[in-house]
C-alpha cells in the first residue's frame, strides 16, 4: 500500500474535501458583509479578460458544454497540469478558454465579450471568490475578492439583495469547482491504480522543458464529464 504521506493525489484529495467542507460551513453573513463593505462595481474595462490581469479562464463541465456549442475550437487544456505519470503523460482537471496572441480572451472584441450572455461561471462571479489561496506574501487564507484596485470601482452602495445574490452565485461556483476537482482526483486515483501508474515529478519537469524548447509534443489527459479526453499539444500551439 502506498503511504498517503508520499502520495500527492491522496494529499490533494484530502485537502480538496476539507476545503469543500469548510466552504459549506463558511457563514453567509460574513461573506455578504465583506461584499457589501467592498462594494465592487464592474466598469466594463475588460481588463479581467486579459492575461495581464488573469492567467486563464477555467471552465466547469457546465461551461464547457455551452462553449463547445458556440465554438468547439475555443477551448484548450487548462494550464498547469497537475500530474504526470512515469510514461510522460500529463493529467489536468479541466479545460480553459483559448487566448489570442495578445493575451486577450478569444471572445473579446473591441473590449466587449461576444458571448456575454453565455459567459463562463467564473466570468460571472469575478472578482468575488471564496476559496483558500495564497496572497502576495505567500500566506494561505480565505480569499473573498480577487484583483483589488486593478479594475472596477469600490465602496459603491450595494443593497442587501444584491450582496446576497452575489454571495449565492459565488458559493455555487466555488462548490462546483471543488466538486469537479474532487471528481478529477478520484478518477485519476482509480486510473493510476488500475494501470499501475504513479506521478513522477522528475519526468514532469523534463518533459515540460523539452516541450517548451519545441523538442516534443505532449499527451494531455483532460478531465471532463467524469472521465478523461486525450489531447495532443505541440509547442507554440494556441493556448
Amino acid at each position: 500500500m502506498i503511504s498517503v504521506k508520499n502520495n500527492p493525489i491522496e494529499i490533494r484529495l484530502a485537502d480538496a474535501r476539507e476545503e469543500l467542507g469548510d466552504l459549506i460551513s463558511f457563514p453567509d453573513s460574513e461573506f455578504v458583509g465583506i461584499i457589501k463593505e467592498l462594494g465592487f462595481r464592474c466598469e466594463l474595462c475588460a481588463r479581467c479578460c486579459t492575461k495581464e490581469f488573469n492567467d486563464h479562464v477555467f471552465l466547469l463541465d457546465s461551461d464547457l458544454e455551452i462553449i463547445k456549442q458556440i465554438d468547439p475550437d475555443a477551448v484548450t487544456p487548462a494550464p498547469y497540469y497537475e500530474f504526470c505519470d512515469q510514461n510522460g503523460r500529463f493529467y489536468v482537471s479541466g479545460y480553459a478558454l483559448k487566448t489570442k496572441p495578445d493575451g486577450s480572451c478569444i471572445f473579446l472584441e473591441n473590449k466587449k465579450c461576444r458571448i456575454y450572455g453565455s459567459r463562463p461561471s467564473i466570468c460571472r462571479v469575478y472578482p468575488h471568490m471564496l476559496h483558500r489561496e495564497a496572497d502576495e506574501t505567500g500566506k494561505v487564507d480565505w480569499r473573498q475578492i480577487s484583483g483589488l484596485n486593478e479594475h472596477g470601482s469600490y465602496h459603491s452602495e450595494l443593497d442587501d439583495s444584491t450582496c446576497e445574490a452575489i454571495s449565492q452565485e459565488t458559493r455555487a461556483y466555488e462548490e462546483a469547482y471543488l466538486k469537479q476537482m474532487i471528481g478529477f482526483l478520484e478518477a485519476l486515483q482509480a486510473h493510476f491504480r488500475k494501470n499501475g501508474l504513479k506521478h513522477v515529478q522528475k519526468i514532469y519537469d523534463r518533459r515540460m522543458r523539452e516541450f517548451l524548447k519545441g523538442k516534443c509534443e505532449l499527451e494531455v489527459f483532460v478531465y471532463c464529464r467524469g472521465g478523461f479526453e486525450m489531447q495532443k499539444l505541440r509547442s507554440g500551439s494556441k493556448r
